[in-house]
């Protein structure tokens, strides 16, 4: 199971990865095996502003739809709308071409409550 040390996670299974003043989020490796073959990414949440913790969107699996959380307080400036055509992104490439957002940082200090890799391991009992 890939859990790369450069990125954050949430308890929600979520990763974040900053880059300046912007957050990648996706799902992780983990996440996306437990969904299974991923057919659908909804987001709707485009320009909107969300507070940590609210959902962003969906994921649509063979198995089941699961929310997504945002992991930080920040507003959605862009969504990887490759997805649209090949949700199968989120599995093959989790951290790569599967990401699904792009958000601004609203609070910078919630990034300090998010999961290190090795704390996202012992949560999911790797």
């Amino acid at each position: 199971m890939n859990i790369p040390s450069e990125l954050k996670y949430t308890k929600d299974h979520e990763w974040v990865k900053i880059e300046g003043d912007v957050a990648i989020i996706g799902i992780t490796d983990f996440a996306q095996g437990e969904l299974g073959d991923i057919v659908f990414v909804e987001v709707e949440t485009l320009d909107e502003d969300l507070s940590q913790e609210e959902i962003f969107g969906t994921v649509e699996a063979v198995k089941t739809v699961s929310d997504l959380f945002a992991p930080i307080t920040g507003t959605v400036v862009e969504f990887n709308e490759s997805l649209e055509e090949e949700p199968e992104k989120v599995n093959s490439d989790p951290y790569g071409e599967g990401w699904m957002i792009k958000m601004s940082i609203g609070d910078p200090s919630e990034l300090e409550s998010l999961l290190s890799d090795a704390e996202y391991k012992e949560l999911i009992g790797a």
